[in-house]
């Protein structure tokens, strides 16, 4: 796709349905994003994931789509540490979580390890500018590369993770203008979260983009809603709510018929045996 410059598409999926659908709608990959901390799980910010959960997560998704191709987040804590580490970590995602490959965090500083694993013949999706797991360090959720030391770093950090061995590049919350000349300079595709049009493919954490979330809830400026399943499911379940209260649910068609002389005869015999008690 990348050599034909048609547009790679990725969605987040975090358990069997989301996958199933995501694949089901043709996407050309499935990550099983650490976003999943948040909008599975509930938690705080992306740090606080485990392994044994996004291994748990990622063998959900791999039961659901069966034609796109899987990638996996390393959590923080399982690669960072020496490449010895992020191999041993990607190893546990391919054989336990059945993903085909697996991304992590950093651009220069993560060279080493990307060599390591994909060496070792597990596929790599790097993912720099704005990395989640490392907010803290960046201030924020702020977007990268809006100074020219600042776009030259991730210029840098692009090729670098290429020469490792990265087979794409995730470019996430970075001016379009810098994001389109990075891919130009690149060998591998670059796929695009807030970071424009000109990238190689995009992706989006499926929640958001399928409208799946109470409203009012901050959406980052790059999310376009394209549906409103948090609207449709309520709606449903209210209606559900409604008829049972109502006693119009079930209602016939919802049930099992018994032939009523089979019936006649149940109530027959119960009453015999209670009226005897």
């Amino acid at each position: 796709m990348h050599k034909r410059n048609e547009p790679i598409t990725m969605l987040t999926a975090h358990d069997f349905p989301s996958a199933h659908v995501a694949d089901q709608a043709g996407m050309d990959m499935v990550l099983v994003g650490d976003s999943l901390a948040m909008v599975a799980l509930g938690m705080e910010d992306t740090s606080e994931v485990l392994m044994e959960e996004m291994i748990l997560h990622c063998r959900s998704v791999a039961r659901g789509a069966r034609a796109a191709f899987i990638v996996g987040d390393l959590p923080m804590g399982s690669y960072e540490v020496s490449a010895e580490q992020a191999l041993q970590s990607a190893i546990r995602l391919v054989k336990e979580g059945r993903v085909h490959a697996i991304k992590l965090e950093g651009g220069v500083e993560m060279a080493g390890a990307i060599h390591k694993i994909t060496t070792a013949g597990i596929p790599v999706l790097a993912h720099i500018g704005l990395t989640p797991q490392r907010q803290n360090a960046l201030g924020g959720f702020r977007v990268q590369g809006k100074s020219t030391a600042s776009a030259l770093k991730v210029l840098a950090d692009a090729i670098a993770v290429q020469e490792a061995g990265a087979f794409a590049v995730v470019l996430e919350a970075v001016p379009a203008e810098v994001a389109t000349l990075v891919t130009k300079k690149l060998r591998i595709p670059t796929i695009g979260i807030g970071a424009g049009n000109g990238c190689s493919g995009q992706v989006l954490v499926q929640v958001d983009m399928s409208g799946n979330f109470p409203p009012r809830r901050f959406l980052p400026k790059f999310v376009k809603k394209f549906g409103d399943v948090w609207g449709e499911a309520r709606r449903a379940i209210e209606a559900y709510k409604t008829e049972v209260k109502e006693r119009s649910y079930p209602a016939p068609e919802h049930t099992y018929p018994m032939a009523k002389e089979e019936f006649v005869e149940f109530e027959k015999v119960v009453e015999a045996q209670m009226g005897a008690r």
